[in-house]
Formats: structure tokens, C-alpha cells, sequence
């Protein structure tokens, strides 16, 4: 796989893939990726934040300078041999690099080219600059956040879009290369981060838009409270869904009167009635301590966990129960942390490939590969048209 993407959508999806197996190379301009120097710097080197680490991982990385002829020639060979390119370069980059996909397609019919965008290559917004919060704010996924009582919107604080966009296109990639396996043919991916976000909102945040011409006659599914609830200690979750979870959590808080009222006894009644219902469940739930609540909830087989504040995540009984978080040694960092894949295979197991590399580390290693002479590559670092790691 050819990864010449940026930011987190596009390196994200790279990196599920490689994790799988894939040999990524990531192709960066010669200062490198942005996200190396996102926020905060993690290594003396300044070539790497935790942002890039976690979004890297396992790849090789080639510098080069996309503009300079010699650059394009050496992704030509590299594009030969590739199974799959990324790109999440602006609509038309590609086009004047001379590497656009009908160029490609030309002399490579197999290869699977895959373009990552915010907001499509078509339509009034199509050359806009993108980023996560913008995608947030035109898809529908703030106002879903919105307050439930003064109804502004509020962003998510993590970039849910790339994220999610990344899954899409690890699995879109994956369905191209099976369709290959069919056909003999590579093809084409346009995914957008919006065209995302819309698809990933519709099954429960826009059910009231889901039947047309009954807007509005439907509830709102998200202008009710959020299901977390104090504690006298702390904070939990608890989900009430199905009849026999709203009886045993009226079990579990002792009011047997609730489980008969007729505001709540339906799932139809709870979900009309959701607002004053999960203010109700508030009401009762900070009267006792986190861990006497979760006892009664799991003694009932009623939906609940604690909330947890993020350095309470990797120390959680689950968590470590499930080894889902790796820890090994860094060259330019030290000891890092990082999450295991998630999907485990069990004839083909997923894992860490290794560290995120240095700008340029694997130049040398790949040209060479490529059938270029050590004093070839030397001059081509001396012009700048690729960059070696530093030693």
C-alpha cells in the first residue's frame, strides 16, 4: 500500500490495514506529515507527536518532493508494484502531480486507488479546506450533541469524522481488493468524510427524518438528557431499554411502584416519556455510591458501568482482563502505549507492526529496492528531491 495521506483519516485507515498485514509505505513531503508536529512535540527529534505515533504505526516511511520530475518518476516504480494508493490530497492535487487515477489506470488497470476528501469532489463546497469540526457542523453531528434544554450545539471532543472515515475506507479497501480477486480489476474509491458521517448519523440520530412527510410528528431522539448519572462517589451509565432492564432497575432502587407506572411501563411510554423518566432515574441514582449501584444493576442483569475519566481507562479491570493496550520501546521516544487491533483473527492475527518511522527513515531501503545505486540516492538527497533520516 502506497499511503500518501495526511492529518488522520487517511494514515488511521493505512494503519488498521497494516496492523492486518499490509506492507505501508507513507509517502511525505520532506518536512513530513503535519500531525508529527500536532500539538505537542514527544521526541528530541520533534518528528513525532502522540498524534502521529498512534496513527502510524508500522509503516515505512519515503520523503519526497512531489513537485521535482525525479520524485514522480520514482513513485511511477513504486506505483507498479502497489496493490492499493491513498491519497487525501485536495480534488485535483493528484491531477497535477501527474498522478491522478485515469493516468495511473493507464498502466496499472489492477491497482486500487482509493481518494479520501472532505466533502466530496463535486458541489458548491468542493475546493473548501476541511477539517473534523467542520464535518461535525455540516452533518448533523453538533446539533445531535446539542443541549438538551437551550439546544446549541456542541462538537464532540475527539475528531469522530476522521476516525470514522478511516474505518469506512479500511473496510472499502478491503471489499476493492476482494472484488480484484473476482474480476482482476482495481477500481476506484471516492470517500468523503461528510457522505460518512451522514451515513453513520442516519440509523438512530435522524430516525425522525427516516419516513418522509412525517418530520414533524417525530420525536427528536437526541433532545432528551444524557445517560450519565452521579453517584454520591462518582458517575455511572445505566441503559433501560427493554421491559424486563426498566423492572430490574426498578428492582435494583427499590421502587416497585416504577415498574407499573404508566408513563414508563411500555418501551413506547419510556421513549415518549424519556426526558422526565431519565430525570427521574437522576434523582434516585445519587442517592447511593457507584459501587453499590453497580451491584444491584449486575445483580438485576440491568445495562450499566461506571464512567470513567480517561486515566482511569487503562488500570480498568476490563481493559486488562482483555490486554487491549501493548506497550513497547520506541527508538526517538522511549516505552509508548498503544491500543491493540481491535478485530482478532484467529488464523491471521492482527498486531502491532512496529513504531511510527522517522521522516525518511526507510529512503534508502526502498530506492535501493527500486534498483537505485547508493550515489544515486546520495545526489538525490543532496538536491532535495528525497530526504534521508537523520543518523
Amino acid at each position: 500500500m502506497l499511503d500518501l495521506t495526511s492529518v488522520v483519516s487517511g494514515p488511521l485507515s493505512t494503519m488498521f490495514l497494516a496492523d492486518q498485514g499490509a506492507e505501508v509505505i507513507k509517502i511525505e513531503p520532506l518536512g513530513g506529515d503535519i500531525t508529527r508536529r500536532s500539538r505537542q512535540s514527544i521526541s528530541a527529534s520533534g518528528e513525532f507527536s502522540a498524534l502521529f505515533v498512534s496513527t502510524n504505526r508500522g509503516k515505512r516511511s519515503l520523503a519526497l518532493d512531489l513537485k521535482r520530475p525525479e520524485a514522480a518518476k520514482i513513485m511511477r516504480k513504486l506505483i507498479a508494484s502497489a496493490d492499493v494508493l491513498v491519497q487525501n490530497f485536495r480534488p485535483g492535487t493528484m491531477e497535477r502531480l501527474g498522478l491522478g487515477e485515469p493516468t495511473l489506470r493507464a498502466f496499472h488497470p489492477r491497482l486500487i486507488y482509493v481518494s479520501i476528501s472532505g466533502v466530496g469532489e463535486s458541489g458548491p463546497y468542493a475546493g473548501k479546506r476541511v477539517y473534523d469540526p467542520i464535518i461535525q457542523g455540516l452533518s448533523g453531528f453538533a446539533d445531535v450533541q446539542a443541549d438538551p434544554e437551550t439546544r446549541r450545539p456542541r462538537m464532540i471532543r475527539t475528531i469522530v469524522a476522521d476516525k470514522t472515515t478511516a474505518i469506512f475506507a479500511a473496510q472499502a479497501v478491503t471489499a476493492a481488493l476482494f472484488a480484484r480477486e473476482r474480476t482482476g480489476l482495481g477500481q476506484h474509491i471516492r470517500l468523503a468524510m461528510l457522505d460518512t458521517m451522514i451515513a453513520y448519523l442516519w440509523p438512530e440520530a435522524m430516525t425522525q427524518y427516516t419516513v418522509v412527510g412525517r418530520e414533524a410528528s417525530t420525536a427528536d431522539p437526541t433532545a432528551r438528557p444524557e445517560l450519565i448519572f452521579a453517584t454520591t462517589d462518582g458517575y455511572i451509565t445505566v441503559g433501560t431499554i427493554s421491559d424486563s432492564e426498566w423492572r430490574g432497575f426498578c428492582a435494583a432502587s427499590e421502587r416497585a411502584d416504577l415498574a407499573e407506572d404508566p408513563r414508563f411501563n411500555t418501551p413506547g411510554g419510556r421513549a415518549v416519556n424519556a426526558t422526565e423518566r431519565i430525570l427521574l432515574m437522576a434523582e434516585i441514582i445519587k442517592q447511593r455510591p457507584t459501587a453499590d449501584w453497580l451491584q444491584r444493576l449486575d445483580t438485576n442483569d440491568v445495562p450499566s458501568a461506571p464512567v470513567l475519566r480517561r486515566n482511569e481507562v487503562i488500570a480498568n479491570e476490563q481493559v486488562l482482563a482483555r490486554e487491549l493496550i501493548a506497550e513497547f520501546d520506541h527508538p526517538d521516544i522511549g516505552r509508548v502505549r498503544q491500543p491493540k487491533p481491535a478485530a482478532r483473527f484467529d488464523r491471521t492475527p492482527a498486531g502491532i507492526q512496529g513504531p511510527a518511522p522517522r521522516i525518511g527513515e526507510h529512503n534508502a531501503t526502498i530506492l535501493a529496492e527500486l534498483g537505485f545505486q547508493q550515489p544515486e540516492i546520495e545526489r538525490l538527497a543532496a538536491e532535495k528531491i528525497v530526504r534521508l533520516a537523520k543518523t
